[in-house]
């Protein structure tokens, strides 16, 4: 597929410096371009490569000046980085388009009802009652359960599992290796030592416009659902367990771990390896750092830090005394001499 660059141009909104025929057809890193390739600067510790750059096409923003001669045609707009970010999604959906069908080996159960340009790839599964939007992607070797409900433009990479009665929103992606639906860890103890499973009868509802990095583990409710609110981005091997509720356009990056029953309000910003223990509610635009242990209730527009976790100033000034604590327990032990020969 091809672009010039008065096209791209058209689709951004820029203006073109240079050659406006100019055709790419790939994309690249600007210290890799090649001819035929379309990129971008953005971060002025870049700009030294724009003069060296084999790339047919640069998006700049509108404030760069060249201080010397250049090759590539440069687009100017108004901010390089979103709309660059605006060509990856408009290339990322022309190549999703292009995937309609079903391909075989594949099942589809009793019932089943999609909408307009299916995808399914081979060795694919789909139970009994289940309903399928518009532009719907399944790629190989996923199983979709009974009941489940996808709605449109949603994108399935391989070997995706949807646990049955779970429910996807519109414009969601579900990344390989996802598991929606899976049990929650319920189990009773019982007089002899032993556990006794508790059934969970509950669902899974993942809202509009999420995004589930690969292998995350979104279990199914004891009772209702685990929800995971719209605009929510959830990164790689993340565990999220029954009747968890996610706010709306919070983000949490990998190996976070969060028990059952706890809630997470909107906007919030959660780093990667932090374990929230269960039955707590954090609130609206929360940000947690990185390998923190989250064992209390979190009020709105708190930034915090540690394990057990407490508030990021407080933590960086602990901190501080926490390294130099070797050099402080010889002045103590100093200090203790000289008292001992004064007595």
């Amino acid at each position: 597929m091809k672009f010039t660059a008065e096209q791209i141009a058209g689709i951004l909104e820029g203006e073109v410096v240079g050659n406006p025929a100019v055709e790419v057809y790939k994309l690249s890193k600007i210290e890799e371009g090649t001819s035929g390739s379309l990129t971008f600067l953005a971060n002025p510790k870049y700009a030294n490569f724009i003069y060296s750059t084999e790339a047919s096409i640069t998006i700049v923003n509108n404030t760069f000046v060249p201080e010397s001669e250049i090759k590539t045609t440069l687009i100017k707009v108004e901010d390089a980085y979103m709309s660059f970010t605006k060509l990856l999604q408009f290339y990322d959906q022309a190549r999703k388009a292009s995937k309609v069908g079903i391909e075989q080996p594949s099942v589809i159960s009793a019932n089943v009802t999609y909408g307009n340009n299916l995808f399914l790839g081979s060795f694919s599964y789909i139970g009994t009652n289940v309903t399928i939007g518009n532009d719907v992607k399944i790629y190989p070797n996923c199983f979709i359960g009974d009941n489940v409900r996808i709605g449109n433009n949603v994108t399935i990479y391989a070997g995706a599992k949807i646990y049955s009665e779970t429910v996807i929103g519109n414009d969601c992606e579900i990344h390989s290796g996802v598991i929606l639906g899976a049990d929650g860890f319920g189990f009773a103890p019982d007089k002899d030592g032993t556990y006794k499973k508790v059934p969970q009868i509950g669902n899974v509802i993942i809202e509009d416009h999420v995004d589930i990095g690969s292998c995350t583990t979104i279990d199914r409710a004891t009772m209702g659902s685990t929800i995971i609110r719209k605009g929510v981005k959830l990164d790689n091997q993340i565990q999220i367990a029954h009747n968890v509720e996610i706010g709306e356009n919070t983000v949490i990056a990998a190996q976070t771990g969060i028990a059952g029953s706890t809630k997470i309000g909107k906007n919030c910003m959660i780093g990667g390896q932090v374990g929230i223990a269960g039955h707590l509610t954090i609130g609206n635009n929360v940000r947690v750092q990185a390998q923190s242990g989250i064992g209390k209730n979190i009020k709105d527009d708190e930034t915090i830090q540690g394990s057990p976790s407490f508030g990021y100033a407080d933590y960086n000034k602990s901190y501080v005394h926490f390294k130099n604590l070797p050099k402080i327990v010889n002045e103590l032990e100093e200090l203790k001499k000289t008292i001992n020969k004064k007595d």
